[in-house]
């Protein structure tokens, strides 16, 4: 029934693509417009177009233009493949899932490789947060779907990257406000220009609100800027600051299903016993140097530093020999190195490109946990220094061997190495060891052993794709490649049967990607992309347990994610747009496997064929925008619907299905020294209740996070040049 249901997904998508195919009558550089340029494919300029991959760019007048520029959902939102899942709490930050993958996260991004300006937001291991990317100094995002994400080291899905813009000609500073509903609001400072050889960006914000359910306030500051000098006609540095403070960010944590029905705003009484929440503060720096070594040949190098400290609290209270706290305070230095060289020839008189490249990254860790009791610190039950580095070598060439023809490749060693040493080594009071007796244990026998401990993984992904030019406005491509994705730091953290310990027993998963696909302008106003993809993968890591806000990872058998991604850019006559992005994917347990749930946890097992949680087999996203220049206004609806997702292993709840709706309009005046911009923005216009995310697993059977109701937001700006 699988096979069947995808084959029908597909026909349709075939039929049109052929049509559009058969019609194409235009000339490409007219039509070429349409196709951004971007580099993480390849890590060098080039038009989208032209690779064999799954790619798209979110342009800066849609990242900024009449959106709050806050979470990352307002852009991605559009990206087929992708889903973005918002569980109205900055303490837990957003979900990004790519073909599937990433959809285990209890909080922030795993399995999904997300940077800024080319220097990671995530971590060794994998793990990852949005909430460092600046959105309104943003000039593009670029979402890599597919096996070339691969290149970039231990991540299964995909490739989240965001660049800032560069500083206009003229020094420009744009104070800029917004409000909206749930006492939200923010204001920021955006200044940039350009002086002699230096271009240079910033932007400061600070961000409140009162959110949408109880018990989940928000304040978020950040700063974000680039700095980048021509050092020489061959030579350019740049550097880059990123900061951002979280404080006493409140968690509402996750409802049953009976009490969204009661009241979806309610956060449950555990929220408000254990002050569950979380404070964050994040500086990293980085640079950036760029040279020309001759006509042919150009070297990169990166180098970055930085300190993420992280406290948190969630609704644990227990205090036994073994548990590890219900107060979490982590502090992380991290740092990298990157080089690259790039060389650009013939090969047998036909252009080729290759890069050789290597880079390396560590994250240290302090990591202590207390009694939560009601919501204060109490005694230590947790004490260990934990470190991650990944390091990895890769080569990747593009050669076109012939006048309609292109091939592209990529080979990449990854090594991770997890190491943990830990200082809580204690005993109960009832034991004879020699070993210090365990703060606030009164009583027992037991021991708290020690835990410490190393591991490492590796692997070598290899990827492959080709191009097809079969007209100059109708690409064919094809790919195939693997990829490996290791399980996280807070994965290793808990073992499922609740014995102390790093869960050294896990594994890394690995996918075999095929992907086909097509990109076709359809006359010089619409460019249609359309991918085809399978994805098997071996031991995928799942959530073996999830109580309490604590989540303990094992590794399942097999599993398949099969899909069609569908979009349509189209630019029209008398200032209108259309923009579709559609996804049908299956994404299945292929091999039944032993899970538990509920508190106690009760042993089960999930059949084969049961969908993986979390993952929407249909996500459809639309936007009709207009603009009247003469007025300097313009509008647009967005659209969108997704399907259902099963809250769990064994698929024995979903959350529903939704269709929700957004209309925006603004109005621009512009002299020859300002530029004023005003918005105004309803989401949910239908007042849908409906479900933003999912906790997957949740023992307590707290899967849901209600999504907001019909809320709205207005902003102003003023830009002046000077």
């Amino acid at each position: 029934m699988r096979a069947v249901s995808f084959e029908l997904a597909l026909k349709p998508v075939c039929v049109a693509v052929f049509i559009l195919g058969s019609g194409i009558s235009v000339a490409q550089e007219d039509a070429v417009r349409l196709a951004p340029i971007v580099v993480t494919p390849t890590r060098v300029e080039q038009s989208s177009f032209d690779l064999p991959t799954a790619i798209n760019s979110i342009d800066k007048e849609t990242i900024q233009e009449q959106r709050q520029g806050v979470n990352i959902s307002e852009a991605l939102v559009r990206v087929p493949g992708t889903v973005v899942q918002n569980r109205e709490t900055f303490s837990q930050e957003q979900q990004i899932i790519v073909r599937g993958f990433g959809a285990r996260a209890g909080f922030g991004v795993r399995g999904v490789k997300l940077l800024a300006d080319g220097i990671p937001a995530s971590t060794p291991d994998g793990q990852g947060g949005t909430g460092l990317f600046d959105l309104e100094s943003a000039k593009s995002i670029e979402v890599l779907r597919g096996p070339f994400s691969a290149l970039y080291g231990n991540h299964s899905g995909g490739v989240v990257q965001v660049f800032t813009e560069d500083g206009p000609d003229r020094p420009t500073i744009t104070p800029y406000y917004s409000f909206g509903s749930y006492e939200t609001w923010r204001v920021g400072l955006k200044f940039g220009g350009q002086l002699g050889d230096l271009n240079y960006i910033a932007n400061a914000s600070h961000f409140e609100t009162d959110g949408y359910r109880d018990h989940s306030s928000a304040i978020k500051d950040q700063f974000n800027s680039k700095f980048k000098v021509k050092l020489s006609e061959s030579t350019s540095l740049t550097f880059i600051v990123n900061y951002i403070n979280q404080p006493d960010n409140e968690d509402p944590l996750g409802l049953t299903a009976t009490q969204v029905q009661q009241n979806r705003k309610q956060a449950i009484p555990a929220a408000y016993q254990f002050e569950t929440g979380r404070s964050l503060s994040n500086l990293q720096t980085g640079a950036v140097i760029e040279h020309a070594l001759t006509d042919q040949d150009r070297l990169r190098l990166i180098a970055y530093v930085g300190n993420r400290k992280n406290d948190g609290n969630i609704a644990v209270g227990t205090n036994t020999i073994t548990t590890s706290g219900g107060v979490t305070v982590l502090d992380r230095d991290f740092y990298g190195l990157g080089a690259r060289w790039t060389h650009s020839t013939d090969l047998l008189s036909r252009p080729l490109s290759i890069t050789f490249g290597a880079d390396y990254d560590s994250a240290t860790d302090g990591r202590k946990g207390y009694v939560n009791n009601n919501g204060v610190a109490t005694f230590l039950k947790r004490d260990e220094a934990d470190s991650a580095a990944s390091a990895g070598g890769y080569v990747q060439a593009e050669w076109a061997f012939a006048e309609q023809w292109s091939a592209s490749a990529g080979l990449r060693y990854t090594k991770v190495n997890f190491e943990s040493d830990d200082h809580y080594v204690c005993r109960a009071p009832g034991n004879a060891s020699a070993l210090p007796i365990c703060p606030g244990i009164v009583a027992g026998s037991g021991v708290n052993p020690d835990d410490s401990g190393s591991l490492s993984f590796d692997a070598w992904t290899p990827v492959a794709g080709l191009v097809f030019k079969a007209t100059p406005t109708w690409n064919i491509y094809a790919n195939v490649g693997k990829s490996f994705e290791t399980p996280t730091l807070i994965e290793l953290a808990y073992r499922p049967d609740g014995s102390p310990g790093l869960n050294f027993g896990m594994q890394p998963s690995s996918s075999i990607h095929y992907e086909v696909g097509t990109k076709i302008f359809a006359g010089t106003s619409t460019l249609v992309e359309m991918a085809v993809f399978q994805i098997d993968t071996q031991k995928e890591i799942v959530v073996a347990s999830n109580i309490g806000g604590r989540q303990a990872f094992k590794n399942a058998g097999d599993t398949q994610r099969r899909g069609v991604e569908l979009s349509a850019n189209s630019r029209w006559g008398h200032g209108f747009t259309t923009y579709l992005a559609a996804t049908y994917l299956n994404a299945t347990f292929e091999e039944a496997f032993t899970s538990c749930a509920g508190t106690p946890c009760t042993a089960f097992t999930v059949p084969a064929g049961n969908r993986i949680p979390a993952v929407p087999r249909y996500n459809v996203y639309g936007d009709i925008g207009w603009r009247y220049p003469a007025l300097g206004f313009s509008t647009g609806l967005e659209l969108r619907w997704q399907g259902n997702v099963p809250v769990n292993d064994s698929n024995s709840e979903f959350a529903n299905s939704y269709f929700v709706a957004a209309v925006r309009g603004g109005f621009e005046q512009r002299t020859s020294d300002w530029r004023f911009t005003e918005f105004a923005r309803v989401d949910n216009v239908f007042n849908e209740l409906y479900i933003g995310a999912v906790y997957v697993n949740d023992g307590n059977g707290r899967f849901y996070a209600p999504a907001a109701e019909r809320n709205y937001t207005v902003g102003v700006s003023a830009s002046y040049q000077f």
